[in-house]
């Protein structure tokens, strides 16, 4: 005696959610390194072409200097103003890009992701200017133009120390897809300064930095020395004007989404 069992139709699986890659680049950060690679097709130019645009976009201290008289440099007064910003499109060589988009990975990533590309590009202009402040309230009358991304590039470390070691995060043990690791509650900045994490990688920053400054090490093969001090204006903006930028929303409660081994205090 055979029985026959009625055919039934296979389950439909149910989507998956898509999940991007966490080293896949977001769009503002890569928009913002083709626009540093492309400007620094200057190279090519004549010499005293690519001078005069360093002159013009570079960051000079001593374009300010109040001393002077009757002395223009190249971009007149309004030099005296986009340069906070432009100078830090500007790069000395290949190595001096490469350096800067080895750190602009994970922690520029992160970050363009969590603020969207507006608020993403506002935040390297300022942390830039915050940079250029820095070197200028150091070097009041110094001559010698400065060029880079450090600056903001440090910014966006310290700003990604706000929710990098929250749960879920891109630098805690239990991370997502990249879009969820980058929108995890921020913690408050005096969170930020209880947590151990954190303050390993303050003192760890602040320390080769000051190495880079004693000791006036230089990028690359041709001696550029590094302005570290700019580096720790950008960094000090981007810790603390992190709130300013985000658009996530933050919660009272973000310490206890750490990891249980990185205690909030």
């Amino acid at each position: 005696m055979v029985s026959s069992v009625p055919d039934v139709p296979p389950r439909p699986l149910p989507d998956l959610p898509q999940r991007e890659p966490i080293l896949t680049l977001p769009g503002a950060l890569t928009a913002y390194v083709l626009l540093i690679a492309v400007i620094h097709l200057r190279v090519l130019l004549p010499v005293e072409w690519e001078e005069w645009t360093v002159d013009v976009f570079g960051f000079i201290p001593k374009r300010y200097d109040s001393t002077l008289m009757d002395v223009d440099f190249p971009g007149g007064t309004g030099a005296k103003i986009w340069t906070f910003v432009t100078y830090s499109l500007l790069h000395a060589n290949l190595a001096h890009i490469g350096f800067n988009v080895l750190w602009l990975l994970p922690f520029g990533s992160a970050l363009a992701r969590r603020f969207g590309a507006v608020r993403f590009f506002m935040f390297m202009a300022v942390t830039a200017a915050a940079g250029a402040l820095a070197h200028l309230l150091t070097h009041e009358h110094a001559l010698a133009p400065v060029i880079g991304a450090s600056a903001s590039v440090s910014g966006t470390m310290a700003a990604a120390m706000r929710f990098a070691f929250v749960r879920g995060s891109f630098l805690s043990f239990g991370r997502s897809d990249a879009d969820a690791a980058a929108k995890v509650p921020a913690l408050s900045l005096v969170q930020a300064l209880r947590n151990r994490r954190v303050l390993s990688f303050l003192a760890v920053w602040f320390a080769v930095n000051i190495v880079f400054g004693v000791w006036s090490l230089s990028i690359g093969t041709e001696n550029v020395n590094v302005a570290w001090q700019a580096h720790i204006g950008g960094f000090l903006a981007g810790l603390l004007l992190f709130a300013l930028f985000d658009p996530v929303p933050h919660t009272k409660h973000a310490a206890a989404a750490l990891p249980p081994d990185l205690p909030g205090r």
